[in-house]
């Protein structure tokens, strides 16, 4: 996981530690700095710095409020393919501004947590946890109650 901003202690730390230790394996977090300056400045600077950090030949796959909506059975399915891939993956989550124009070009699927927008800092543990359910759900553990809704 790419990542702009570095997280300090508290309950947003907190919430990705908790389930990026159930993952299997867990989330490696690349953490970058916050750029300054104009909003387009910053995801400029943003984008650059994310664009440099990716792994090479990794499959990117960019956390965007414009992106695909899956239910967590459908993700399961995504992840499932995108790890058939043999390919690194590569979740990125933009700052407060938002993902440069250059890293959504460069992303191989552009993926929502809905239409709400996310503190940058609260999406690490929302995508933690949702990786996980979606371990679960592939697996038969009862941690998803998919008869809820």
């Amino acid at each position: 996981m790419v990542a702009i901003g570095r997280l300090k202690s508290g309950p947003e730390a907190d919430l990705f530690a908790q389930h990026n230790a159930r993952l299997r394996p867990p989330l490696a977090l690349r953490e970058l700095p916050e750029a300054r300056g104009s909003a387009a400045e910053v995801r400029r600077r943003e984008g650059e710095a994310i664009l440099a950090a990716l792994p090479p030949g990794a499959l990117v796959i960019a956390l965007d409020l414009g992106g695909h909506m899956p239910d967590s059975e459908a993700l399961a399915g995504l992840v499932a393919r995108w790890e058939e891939s043999g390919k690194t993956l590569a979740y990125v989550i933009g700052g407060a501004e938002g993902l440069d124009p250059s890293v959504q070009a460069r992303a191989d699927q552009r993926l929502s947590l809905g239409p709400m927008t996310w503190p940058h800092f609260l999406v690490r543990g929302l995508l933690a946890e949702q990786l996980y359910r979606a371990q679960a759900i592939r697996t038969g553990h009862p941690y998803h109650r998919a008869w809820r809704p």
